[in-house]
């Protein structure tokens, strides 16, 4: 599958990150705006889950293929702390048994990221070590399909 955009959304819903392949780079407004839909398709499946079991047990953090588009398919994970990631792919070549994992990868940068002390609560993401794995996704989700 190839992964044209990553971002990561604050349990405020405004984006912390947003990363654009860069064959991609020109539709780049278009992708902020899939992301913003997507927050709120994400909100709904949160409040959803949250109504059928308690709070404390959510353990599910992929919710799966939030909604398709003519051209994407966006999809969604939300951690316990209601940290939001969105990963946008290609329609035609986009797997969901694929995502899992690579949305867990994300989720363990992520929180390395967060573990430096030097990171403020809810600031942009600046740091260099993710941005190089949100690249090597998106580079490695590229090279799949060249194969």
């Amino acid at each position: 599958m190839a992964v044209v955009c990553v971002s990561v959304i604050s349990k405020e819903n405004f984006p912390l990150y947003i990363k654009t392949a860069s064959v991609h780079a020109d539709n780049e407004m278009t992708f902020h705006h899939i992301v913003h839909t997507a927050i709120d398709v994400i909100e709904e499946k949160i409040s959803s889950v949250g109504t059928a079991r308690a709070a404390s047990d959510f353990r599910e953090h992929f919710l799966g293929a939030l909604y398709p588009s003519e051209q994407y398919k966006i999809y969604g994970y939300a951690t316990n702390t209601r940290i939001k990631f969105v990963i946008i792919c290609e329609n035609s070549q986009s797997k969901d048994n694929e995502m899992g994992p690579m949305f867990k990868k994300l989720h363990t940068a992520y929180v390395d990221m967060f573990c430096n002390p030097f990171y403020t609560l809810n600031a942009e993401i600046t740091s260099k070590k993710f941005d190089q794995l949100v690249s090597q996704l998106i580079t490695d989700s590229e090279n799949k399909i060249n194969r």
